[in-house]
């Protein structure tokens, strides 16, 4: 079939790359590069273990004390408060244990295989030096403290997700930067990270392209149709693109075009920010989650990325780098001789569902279309499996991973 494939991002790109395994051709659609948006600016993390949604038990009791930190974990700019304090209450009401449990199961489902589902389309692209499997530490101030988030990670362990505790020696033997500010950690060996998420995402595209596929620079705005089937792709201007299917990887802008396709889905940006900083001065090991903070810190091939908190002010608000600035400075609070003389600061829309699930599935409206967005903050570890299952769908193969937890009419 001839697919098209809207999104250049990591989800859009490992869906086409698999596509292209089954013999299909492909076209992209997209107004940016390949390699843009969240794909470069994410944490870069490749984590088995983070199966966790982001509403946990007990998360109602902290959510009045952030939203009153402008510069805290969780904002919500006033302008858009009525559009997203109804989506943050039905997030809520996913966050009780039995539905943390249920969706832990399936985000676990597409997370076990990263590696198995990345390492084909990284060897055809020969980019595996790219991504690197050195593991995650989860620090702490003190074991006492990280027994706050003992259920969780009793969960995590639960759904065969191997996590080591790690005294304060042995943490300080595995990441000196650390030593003096953390007691406790718990180390995911099984975890990895990409030096640059935008090279990644790049390098599977222009294999894509060697591959035959071709890309439009253009905004897709609708679809024609026969029957039930996709019969064009309606692009800004005027055009029509005709196609025998159609995927739509859109991300944060996916709600339109899944609309138009008779899903309609609950579909909201959680705005991340990150700080690059372009430093040689610290030797990080290994991706670090200082969970008190929610700042991830990862060693990339630019610089030490420090990343995290969450902001609701829809897609066209402009930029608060004072949140950036925020991450910077816990970084400097976390690594006292790192040289901060250079950084650069990053805003990106993460494309997220209320019950911490992605969108994965066929679309109601159409018999060839098939919807893959909603990643929120873990697109780059769930894009390869997701590219996987997409091409199982498209060729009417059963599916590897159970797909109704992320079914689009499940809301």
């Amino acid at each position: 079939m001839h697919i098209a494939v809207i999104g250049t991002g990591v989800v859009g790109v490992c869906s086409a790359a698999w596509l292209q395994r089954d013999g299909h051709q492909v076209t992209f659609i997209d107004p940016l590069e390949a390699g843009e948006a969240c794909s470069f600016g994410n944490a870069g993390s490749l984590s088995p273990s983070a199966c966790l949604p982001v509403g946990m038990p007990g998360m109602w009791k902290r959510v009045p004390r952030w939203l009153l930190d402008p510069l805290g974990p969780l904002t919500v700019r006033w302008q858009h408060a009525p559009l997203v304090l109804p989506w943050l209450l039905r997030m809520l009401r996913h966050s009780s244990r039995e539905e943390v449990t249920r969706i832990a199961g399936a985000l676990r489902s597409l997370l076990a295989p990263i590696f198995e589902c990345y390492e084909p389309l990284l060897a055809r692209a020969g980019a595996q030096a790219l991504v690197q499997r050195s593991g995650c530490l989860y620090v702490y101030s003190s074991r006492a403290v990280a027994a706050q988030w003992q259920w969780g990670m009793d969960l995590r362990r639960s759904l065969g997700v191997r996590l080591l505790d790690v005294e304060r020696d042995e943490l300080e033997s595995l990441e000196p930067e650390l030593k003096g500010r953390f007691r406790f950690g718990i180390l995911a060996p099984e975890n990895g990270a990409t030096l640059d998420p935008s090279a990644l995402v790049k390098a599977l595209h222009a294999q894509c392209l060697a591959d035959g596929a071709q890309s439009l620079r253009r905004r897709a705005s609708g679809f024609e149709f026969q029957g039930r089937r996709v019969s064009a792709v309606q692009i800004e201007g005027g055009e029509a693109l005709p196609v025998d299917g159609v995927v739509v990887a859109a991300g944060a802008w996916s709600r339109p075009l899944a609309a138009a396709l008779g899903a309609r889905v609950p579909l909201e940006t959680q705005r991340g920010y990150h700080v690059t900083v372009r430093s040689a001065n610290l030797q990080l090991r290994h991706t670090v989650m200082a969970v008190e903070h929610n700042l991830m810190v990862n060693p990339m091939a630019m610089g030490l990325r420090l990343a995290g908190t969450v902001e609701f002010a829809g897609l066209r608000a402009a930029p608060d780098y004072a949140r950036a600035d925020a991450l910077l400075a816990q970084g400097r609070t976390l690594f006292p001789r790192l040289d901060t003389s250079e950084v650069t600061r990053w805003m990106g829309h993460r494309p997220c569902l209320p019950d911490s699930l992605p969108v994965i599935g066929a679309a109601r409206g159409a018999d060839n279309a098939w919807l893959a967005f909603g990643h929120g903050h873990m697109g780059m570890c769930m894009g390869a499996s997701t590219g996987r299952e997409i091409a199982h769908l498209a060729a009417g193969r059963p599916a590897q991973v159970d797909l109704a937890p992320f079914r689009p009419d499940r809301f």
